[in-house]
């Protein structure tokens, strides 16, 4: 989704303008409200104040789009950068709209990607700069983000990459398969063998049902509390599940983005198809044709040889369970 866009100048708010629509007739959904610097207010167009700007993109996780100078965006995200690895993906297009820059978080938040794409909607040339991607090398933290793979110790990512980018091969093991010689990345739960760079595939799928109009901000302390009271970290989570009717749900689309998890809705049908012992409720089964939610759309998401590890809590106007997939 293409979300937090901002602009400094008549040029700029037609850049935006003309991302808008190319998005739209791409399918690709982008927001209806744009921003630009107060200084530079014009219709269309709500006035925000850059730190303003840059302040709420990073604490929301969504990706920031500045149409204007890098540098102006570079002193407007620096307060905020800390982790390679959770920092919102950053874009910038110039006012001209000949280039599309990924200036931050380009592998983990996939900036390199969305700038790409937007290079395609505007009739710009994508800047690409990381240097797994200059050299066509093999990324590893690309390999862990697309793979859904939690990464244990970051500093193996230099090493793997440094590799690659050599010419030199990667190797990979997975568990249960080990190696005759030391590899270079492994997908385990725990090992004692030499690596490089160990990666955890992610074992949990948290269940939420939810009534519409829930608060995200409380939505989010609540889940939050949850996932620590079961010992679980945010990115060993593989996905949240809810019924389709509500994975659109605000709530659940903000804890989705800021923290990089997807969502997964099911039908009404399939839900009531999971086996299982779930917790019954008809007043849920009234509203939205299935008795419980949260355990059903988790035990659906584990798989078949998943396991409801933490049954249904309530919270005022949410539901939640956990579920752990057999990896």
């Amino acid at each position: 989704m293409i979300k937090d866009i901002i602009c400094f100048n008549e040029n700029g708010a037609n850049i935006v303008r003309k991302l808008n629509s190319a998005a739209k007739e791409a399918g690709i959904e982008c927001a209806n409200t744009f921003y630009c610097n107060a200084d530079n207010a014009r219709d269309g167009f709500e006035s925000i104040g850059l730190d303003d700007f840059a302040r709420r993109g990073f604490s929301e996780g969504h990706a920031l789009i500045f149409v204007g100078a890098v540098g102006i965006a570079a002193r407007a995200i620096a307060p905020y950068i800390k982790d390679k690895l959770t920092d919102c993906p950053v874009i910038v297009i110039d006012d001209g709209g000949m280039f599309a820059i990924p200036l931050l978080s380009g592998h983990a938040g996939s900036a390199n990607k969305l700038a790409a794409i937007i290079a395609e909607l505007i009739g710009a040339i994508p800047v690409i700069t990381t240097s797994t991607d200059v050299n066509g090398a093999f990324s590893a933290d690309v390999f862990a983000v697309e793979n859904r793979l939690a990464i244990q110790n970051r500093e193996g990512i230099k090493k793997v990459s440094a590799k690659a980018i050599e010419g030199k091969p990667v190797t990979i093991s997975i568990k249960d398969y080990p190696p005759e010689e030391p590899v270079d990345i492994i997908l385990a739960d725990e090992t004692d063998r030499e690596y490089s760079l160990l990666l955890r595939p992610k074992e949990f799928v948290v269940g939420i049902g939810m009534r519409k109009g829930k608060d995200a901000n409380d939505a989010e302390e609540f889940v939050l509390g949850k996932l620590r009271e079961a010992g679980i970290k945010t990115e060993d989570v593989y996905a949240i599940a809810t019924i389709d009717i509500k994975a659109g749900e605000p709530a659940i689309r903000a804890f989705s983005t800021k923290y990089r998890i997807p969502v997964i809705g099911f039908e009404a049908d399939l839900l009531n198809k999971a086996a299982g012992d779930f917790t019954p409720s008809e007043f849920v089964k009234e509203t939205v044709g299935v008795d419980n939610v949260c355990e059903r759309a988790a035990a659906l998401a584990a798989g078949s040889m998943g396991k409801i590890i933490c049954k249904k809590t309530k919270g005022e106007g949410i539901t939640l369970a956990i579920a752990r997939r057999r990896i």
